[in-house]
């Protein structure tokens, strides 16, 4: 019995985990109640009282069974939920370890923490949880809770991370320091989750608006055994780079289409200069089969922190 059968539902996670943590500073008094009504809501929970374990939800509160989908709106909802779900509990017992409480207002807060059910002859059944406290009338009420199943430890997900490292200076945010130019260039370069991939999107500005905009992926190919890049614009043009290091220069191959169809080529070279800037240059540019002038050398440097 997963804990949010028992005290929440998954409903606003991704709320919950993503709201900013505003700097509100935790009031010993007010971080005082919430731990106690944790202390309230075991209490509760392990003499099998709905009635009680409601009283501690705001009147408006909302809990999704997260095993049927079923939803109770309000405490006495709420109340006959529990009771429902205490009578094919009998002996389990809750143990809560919260790790942190965090304001997100002065009536708002997120506390996160451990879960545990413990039933007799099995083994306990953990979960991690964040759980929305409001302040009504002095007194702090779970509105919201979300918790995830702790996850069994595995093995580490495979990651490109070990060929693509010598391309994590490109991290961060750039934009081209041609003060003079009515055109700008600004990019975004991310890891995505594992390290497998870099994401770069890019924004073509001029005179304060943008022309056009796209996200290029960059990633190791495991059957070629090389850094290959994938590049889609706003215009409807894409493309696909190799990439290859001499010296202290990348080199990407670039083949692609551009909105009407016709073929394009170029070879892109990038040179990272310092921690904070590096050159970009495109030669050897063609369309349909026409060649087009080599794009100059331009510095691109990394952006100041706001």
């Amino acid at each position: 019995m997963r804990f949010s059968c028992l005290i929440g539902s998954a409903l606003a996670c991704s709320v919950i985990w993503q709201a900013p943590q505003l700097s509100w500073g935790s009031s010993a008094e007010d971080e005082a109640a919430i731990r106690k009504s944790d202390e309230a809501y075991i209490a509760a929970y392990n003499k099998h009282d709905a009635k009680a374990l409601a009283a501690l939800w705001s009147p408006e509160a909302v809990y999704i069974d997260p095993d049927t989908g079923s939803e109770a709106v309000g405490r006495e909802e709420i109340e006959k939920e529990f009771a429902a779900t205490f009578a094919g509990l009998k002996d389990a017992k809750l143990e809560i370890k919260a790790n942190a409480v965090k304001f997100l207002s002065p009536n708002v807060a997120v506390e996160s923490g451990i879960a545990r059910i413990i039933r007799p002859q099995e083994e306990p059944d953990e979960s991690t949880y964040s759980a929305l406290f409001v302040k009504r009338e002095g007194k702090w009420l779970i509105d919201r809770v979300s918790e995830e199943e702790t996850p069994v430890a595995t093995a580490p997900p495979p990651s490109s991370y070990e060929h693509l490292k010598d391309l994590e200076w490109m991290v961060g945010s750039w934009i081209d320091n041609d003060a003079d130019a009515q055109t700008t260039v600004q990019t975004d370069c991310n890891w995505t989750k594992n390290k497998n991939f870099l994401t770069r999107s890019f924004a073509v500005v001029v005179r304060d608006q943008v022309e056009m905009a796209g996200m290029q992926v960059i990633g190791w190919d495991p059957i070629a055994k090389q850094i290959r890049s994938w590049v889609f614009d706003s215009d409807g043009g894409f493309a696909e780079g190799k990439w290859t290091r001499k010296g202290d220069r990348w080199v990407i191959q670039q083949a692609g289409t551009v909105p009407d169809g016709r073929k394009s080529s170029a070879v892109n070279i990038i040179k990272q200069v310092d921690a904070n800037s590096f050159t970009w240059q495109t030669v050897q540019r063609s369309v349909g089969g026409d060649v087009l002038p080599d794009v100059e050398e331009i510095t691109i440097v990394r952006k100041p922190a706001n």
